[in-house]
């Protein structure tokens, strides 16, 4: 038996106390059962004629004849029905003959057998027996006893049977839910790692690594508002390569782009946890430091950058312009990345003006 079978077998687990109910409700009494185990010896030797008939009948159906296949298959079938027909007159009907009668419904689901079919064939095997039965015992008070208690067994049968395929329906229906909802559950899981990839994507520059130019621009007004409402200071850094145009020129634009994805993984090791790096636009640089005073980035950011920049890309400086707002009064976001790139255009020219003089000093010396 299949497992799904077995574990719906268990489900419908059907007590003595419940069988017994059911026999009530058909008036099934202890006499119907003792009725029927009388007619066991008529029954049992002429069980071959009867099964050999009920298949005659059931094989001249193109449908069921399909739904039986090969000769194999109608053997076993032969077996498990002569087996039926000799447990209908037994006069035991208690939970093993019960949980036959659920298997043979199960049984009937899982070939395809409709219920149209199983009422069809039922309704030939109880005529088949019904003639049997009057044929050897006559027309009189034993056989209508007898085929009485044959028609309510019939039922009680009949029922146990439809059970099965309600509960095999329903199986199904909950396994294709179950796999409808895992599917669902799977295909918004996508749908969210996709949606999260995409929003990635348009705030990340492709190059460095680090955050872009919009995600600043929608960044900064929120980090601003969460720290004038604790009171705190916020510094911006704005940085650009020098002479970075020479590098591309002098050394290619792969090299170019060398030097500006190192400058973002620097970015990344000399900051903080709650400091944020963003790639402004060719080779600028922005940086927001969070609870941060202008004298605290300056001594301890900038210097980490500076020193790491010499340290991994010898020969390449930066400008560094520094802004603070807060506490108490804060800029606008667009007015404060002003300031810092005004005041980092400040220190390049003052770099400039002091290379400047050094080298015309040197000359005159």
């Amino acid at each position: 038996m299949q497992q799904t079978e077995q574990t719906l077998l268990e489900q419908m687990h059907i007590s003595e106390l419940d069988i017994e109910y059911r026999k009530q409700l058909l008036n099934f009494t202890p006499e119907h059962a003792s009725a029927l185990a009388a007619c066991l010896p008529v029954i049992a030797e002429r069980i071959d004629d009867l099964v050999d008939a009920f298949y005659r009948a059931q094989t001249s159906v193109d449908e069921i004849a399909l739904l039986i296949g090969d000769a194999d298959t109608l053997g076993r079938l032969r077996t498990a029905q002569r087996r039926y027909i000799l447990d209908l007159f037994s006069g035991f009907y208690d939970v093993e003959y019960v949980n036959n009668r659920l298997r043979i419904g199960m049984v009937h689901k899982r070939i395809g057998v409709e219920p149209r079919l199983y009422l069809s064939g039922i309704h030939e095997l109880k005529g088949l027996l019904i003639r049997t039965l009057v044929d050897a015992l006559g027309a009189g008070a034993g056989s209508r006893g007898a085929l009485e208690a044959l028609d309510k067994l019939v039922i009680f049968d009949v029922t146990l049977v439809f059970e099965t395929y309600i509960r095999s329906l329903v199986a199904e229906i909950e396994t294709a839910k179950n796999k409808s909802d895992r599917y669902a559950r799977s295909l918004e899981e996508k749908v969210s790692q996709r949606t999260q990839e995409l929003e990635a994507l348009t705030r990340t520059d492709s190059l460095t690594g680090i955050y872009n130019r919009r995600y600043l621009s929608e960044t900064l007004p929120g980090v601003l508002r969460a720290a004038q409402r604790r009171n705190e200071a916020v510094t911006l850094v704005y940085l650009d390569v020098n002479d970075f145009k020479m590098i591309n020129d002098h050394f290619g634009h792969l090299r170019g782009d060398e030097v500006l994805r190192n400058v973002g993984e620097v970015l990344r090791s000399v900051g903080r946890g709650e400091d944020m790096y963003f790639r402004y636009g060719g080779d600028e640089f922005c940086a927001i430091l969070p609870n941060c005073t202008e004298a605290e980035a300056e001594a301890g950011f900038c210097r980490r950058l500076a020193n790491a920049i010499a340290d991994r890309l010898p020969g390449i400086t930066l400008s560094v312009g520094s802004v603070q707002t807060g506490p108490g009064e804060y800029d606008l976001a667009d007015a404060l990345i002003s300031q810092a790139d005004a005041r980092m255009y400040e220190a390049k020219q003052s770099a400039k003006r002091a290379a400047a003089s050094a080298a015309e000093g040197n000359g005159a010396a």
